[in-house]
């Protein structure tokens, strides 16, 4: 356990609810829990506070300006990113913040937009609207272990609008990338797009050192509370270089009806639109310190120490378990992917999903919106897959059709109140449904 931090005495003062209710919650990548001080603290501040639209100027909406202000500041300093440099838009979560390039990035013919094979659907998303506008859409594949191979040789020179796109952390099997790839593909010529929301709730990420021209996150799979806020952080020579086609109310200085004129608000404001969830910031401030607190690289060591426990746990089930991804840790974070088989055939990942439920252990299964490291993962062939998805699409269909590959995963993911305990009750849950079927 890293020095200074007693995280039993953390779960214990912060989740109690987890052993109250005999959950052992293992999907921390879906979201994060909240702790209890930060909601017992907003609960307060709401009972005893009056706040109003930021969009006002009495008393109650300057209160909420104030707090949107503090925390636009204290997640630039939270990620290492100097205010002079760096804007902060916020959205209703990271697909809202990654949404806002699908809008207003140039695009035109002669962009490129590449991105790693291993993505979430918000990022693949990208793809429609570059084509749209003329683009070249091309993805680095990913080699056995589910690592992006060294992108340099899809990113050619380009001087036309292009983007990069990866993750700092894979949400499917935990494989860290290279930050350094950021700084290569600008070299290049290319804005960047780090998808941050897997690994900023458990590492630190310093924009100073990985100066990235966009990176999308979300609040509450940082600390669980509150639920639908998230922010795009920009180069500011970068955010003014979008071009928006829409406007809304918040996002204009003026705008008039009669004369056909429109004057957008500079900066992040002009990607703000509507009134902002203002009654929800207090809390995201609350979060942030609640982890600046705990300290990142305590987070980090801990996280780290109890995915090798896991990963220790499944290899005692030898040909029972495949697990996607790095085996150790090595350039991964807190996500393990995975498999288990009875009698040399892959159980369904719903069945083991339902027992973990009824075993009061929370994991998830599926593809978790990454199609591209699924599809590497489980070793689909484009031929097979293409005619399997051909006609109407179900589950079980496609089950069929693939004959025998497995069509999801499991993935347990690790958080600050993780014990060895709740990585015992995982393994105990594998040997029961590998025994059973």
């Amino acid at each position: 356990m890293p020095a200074g931090v007693d995280f039993a005495a953390l779960r214990h003062r912060e989740f109690s609810r987890l052993d109250a209710t005999g959950s052992a919650y293992l999907d921390y990548t879906g979201a994060a829990l909240y702790p209890e001080s930060l909601v017992r603290r907003d609960g307060r501040r709401l009972l005893r506070g009056v706040f109003g639209n930021p969009h006002s100027e009495s008393a109650p909406s300057v209160a909420s300006t104030e707090s949107l202000e503090e925390a636009r500041d204290l997640t630039l300093r939270f990620l290492d990113a100097d205010p002079g440099e760096y804007d902060l838009v916020f959205t209703a979560n990271a697909s809202a913040a990654i949404r806002i390039l699908a809008e207003a990035f140039p695009f035109r013919p002669g962009s490129r937009l590449v991105a790693t094979a291993d993505n979430h659907n918000s990022v693949n998303g990208l793809r429609l609207p570059a084509r749209q506008r003329g683009a070249d859409v091309d993805h680095v594949p990913l080699d056995g272990c589910l690592r992006a191979r060294d992108p340099r040789m899809w990113l050619p020179l380009t001087t036309a609008p292009s983007l990069f796109a990866f993750p700092a952390q894979s949400n499917f099997s935990g494989v860290r990338h290279p930050l350094q790839w950021v700084q290569d593909a600008q070299a290049r010529g290319y804005h960047v797009l780090l998808d941050a929301a897997a690994y900023v709730p458990t590492s630190s990420l310093s924009l100073t050192q990985v100066p990235a021209d966009f990176v999308a996150i979300s609040y509450y799979k940082m600390f669980g509370y509150p639920s639908g806020v998230g922010a795009l952080l920009a180069r500011r020579q970068a955010l003014a270089a979008l071009q928006r086609s829409y406007f809304a109310g918040g996002t204009v200085k003026i705008v008039s009806v009669q004369n056909d004129v429109v004057r957008a608000r500079p900066g992040s404001g002009a990607f703000e639109d509507g009134t902002p969830n203002f009654l929800a910031m207090p809390a995201v401030c609350d979060g942030l310190r609640w982890l600046m607190g705990i300290g990142m690289a305590a987070i980090d060591g801990h996280v780290q120490s109890m995915t090798a426990g896991l990963l220790d746990r499944l290899s005692t089930l030898r040909d029972r378990v495949h697990v996607y991804g790095p085996t150790d840790l090595s350039g991964r974070g807190g996500v393990v992917a995975f498999n288990l088989y009875a009698g040399g055939r892959v159980l369904d990942y719903e069945t083991v999903e339902a027992a973990a439920r009824d075993r009061g252990v929370a994991i998830r299964g599926g593809c978790f919106c990454n199609p591209g490291a699924a599809e590497h993962a489980f070793g689909f062939s484009r031929a097979q897959a293409g005619a399997c998805l051909n006609g109407e699409f179900s589950l079980a269909r496609f089950r069929a059709c693939m004959n025998g590959l497995p069509v999801g995963a499991l993935r347990a993911s690790i958080g600050p109140p993780t014990t060895p305990a709740d990585l015992d009750r995982l393994l105990a849950l594998a040997r029961e449904v590998t025994a059973e079927h």
